[in-house]
């Protein structure tokens, strides 16, 4: 804004006393101050608010005149209300530095000043920065990328003093600015922590599933963070588009999240278009990023039909000779493969849960420790019905590296940082169940893969919770049973084993469940047992005594034991 148009608003109050030929300077903030010497707060373009209670004689208004104009202040605007007119010296001093000087009627508080400055010079900032941004679509629209949402971040930062990150569904940093000062929580000033991002995704998650209307506020801390769902720019794909790498659907579960450390519930309407024109913008990054999955896509597409079909392991291992290059740029060798199969099942009718399920499949498997627009090159996603199948390429081993070394993907840590997200955006009336087959070398055994993690997810689903996976390991145990038995054989079974002893349990407050969980996980040892629970073992013999005499039931034969055992793991 113009000094001239402060003269203007006749609710500031301000009368000229000097400067007129400079009414035209641009004023970019405003300080108000009574230190002699307030430079090093200045960068110069302010508006300066003073009291005047830094003078003490007339001699004082020079040095403090010169230094702001030296700093190349817009104006200087002195309160009369400390000695009820503006001194002669203060507007010889302004006169000689060029300085333009008002006064500031003691009736008008230094607060409506501020505020009114600060709204316009905001405003029109805020314009400026959708102008850059306009451009900026522009060139990311019709051509090369325009330097992703980083830069976005950057403008937002240098010219509306915003700092903001963008998220993926499940909590993964993808963007943040560069260095703009230190952050609440951030060791370098830009990255948030991971504990942070994962809280922001799942208060996202959980407020969009709700059906509130964004942003979404949310307090960590000290800090507020306004929350903008990024969502896909891109045309709903037509029925048979999604395998061939169309963007996942529009929804909750595929939105980034623009997280923008700041209170938006009391913005103005131009400031909040503003930042859903950021979000657009970002969103055609997305788009990029996410088209540049389409040749892998359908990689993995067309090595899964071969699987399915029964087609010759010639045939599929030809395929899998072009994928591997293509996957793990560089590999010399083929590599061993592993099969990752996801499922989204929704309470009602939901026709997009194979879609939903590959765009979080994809997150999932990014490797936190990749970053760059190439960090998801390792990844081929297909879906099928309502189910997404990732192949997963592991490098081949190197002379004198041990098996270890190629652990692959582990489904007991495969969901540890995402859970807590995914699980909100799921809460109510969605589960995402995950398995992991075993790394297979070949494409002989690549369909035994894809049926054992199959298998593993439907033992993942037999499990509580809304974010599940079981791994190939888990196939060899008595678990793989548990999921194939009837729901209504299952209830029947532990109700009768069990149903006793919680009885039992709600009326005396004995904690015989916990005593028979304890004393099978000990293998039958009395003093193990005890031990675990702090009790004398004729107390524990008590207990398991009137477990036996509750359920007619021996704990000291095989049978018995292991009917207990697996009524605990139905329950």
């Amino acid at each position: 804004m113009r000094l001239r148009a402060l003269l203007d608003t006749d609710a500031l109050g301000l009368k000229l006393l000097g400067g007129e030929d400079e009414l035209d300077r641009s004023v970019r903030g405003v300080m108000t101050t009574d230190l002699r010497d307030p430079s090093r707060y200045l960068s110069g373009g302010e508006l300066v608010l003073t009291g005047l209670a830094w003078r003490r004689d007339a001699a004082d208004s020079e040095p403090f005149v010169r230094v702001l104009a030296q700093v190349g202040v817009a104006a200087l605007a002195a309160g009369t209300a400390e000695l009820g007119d503006v001194p002669d010296d203060l507007v010889v001093a302004c006169a000689r530095h060029r300085l333009p000087l008002f006064a500031v009627d003691e009736s008008v508080a230094f607060a409506t000043v501020t505020e009114h400055v600060v709204r316009q010079v905001s405003g029109e900032r805020a314009g400026d920065l959708a102008a850059v941004v306009d451009r900026h679509r522009r060139m990311m629209t019709s051509g090369p990328a325009g330097g992703g949402p980083d830069v976005v971040l950057d403008l937002l930062g240098s010219d509306l003093d915003l700092r903001a990150w963008v998220l993926s569904p499940a909590g993964r940093l993808i963007a943040a600015p560069k260095e703009t000062g230190p952050a609440t929580g951030a060791a370098d000033g830009t990255e948030l922590p991971a504990d942070v991002c994962a809280r922001l995704a799942a208060e996202h998650l959980a407020a969009t599933r709700s059906g509130r209307r964004g942003p979404h506020r949310v307090t960590l801390g000290s800090t507020t963070y306004s929350l903008f769902p990024v969502r896909s720019t891109g045309r709903s794909p037509r029925a048979g588009e999604a395998r061939d790498g169309a963007a996942p659907p529009e929804g909750s579960l595929a939105d980034w999240v623009l997280a923008v450390e700041a209170d938006a519930g009391d913005w103005a309407e131009e400031r909040l278009d503003l930042l859903h024109g950021v979000t657009q913008l970002i969103a055609v990054e997305r788009d990029r990023r996410d088209a540049a999955r389409t040749v892998r896509r359908r990689l993995a597409q067309e090595v899964l039909e071969l699987v399915q079909s029964g087609a010759a392991p010639a045939e599929i291992a030809a395929r899998l000779r072009v994928a591997a290059p293509v996957l793990l740029p560089g590999l010399g060798a083929a590599p061993h493969w592993q099969v990752v199969v996801a499922r989204v099942d929704w309470d009602g009718e939901r026709p997009d849960g194979g879609a939903q399920a590959q765009a979080l499949l994809e997150e999932i498997l990014v490797d936190p420790a990749e970053t760059g627009p190439e960090h998801s090159d390792r990844i081929a996603v297909a879906h099928t019905g309502d189910e997404a199948i990732a192949l997963v390429p592991l490098p081949t081993l190197a002379t004198g590296e041990q098996e270890g070394s190629r652990a692959g993907i582990q489904a007991d840590t495969l969901l540890a940082a995402v859970r807590d997200p995914l699980a909100a955006g799921l809460d109510g009336d969605g589960r995402l169940t995950v398995g992991v087959s075993a790394a297979v070398h070949s494409a002989e055994g690549l369909r035994g893969a894809l049926e054992e993690a199959r298998h593993a997810r439907r033992v993942a689903a037999a499990r509580p919770g809304r974010v599940c996976a079981a791994g190939h390991q888990e196939l060899a145990s008595h678990v793989l049973l548990l999921p194939f038995v009837p729901d209504d054989v299952r209830r029947a079974f532990t109700a009768r084993l069990l149903d006793p002893l919680r009885d039992y349990d709600r009326r005396h407050r004995a904690e015989l469940i916990p005593t028979l969980e304890a004393f099978l996980d000990c293998d039958g040892s009395w003093t193990r047992c005890a031990g675990r629970l702090h009790l004398h073992v004729n107390t524990l013999r008590y207990r398991v005594g009137r477990i036996e005499q509750l359920t007619g039931r021996d704990l000291s034969r095989l049978e018995d034991k292991l009917d207990f055992f697996l009524a605990l793991r139905m329950s």
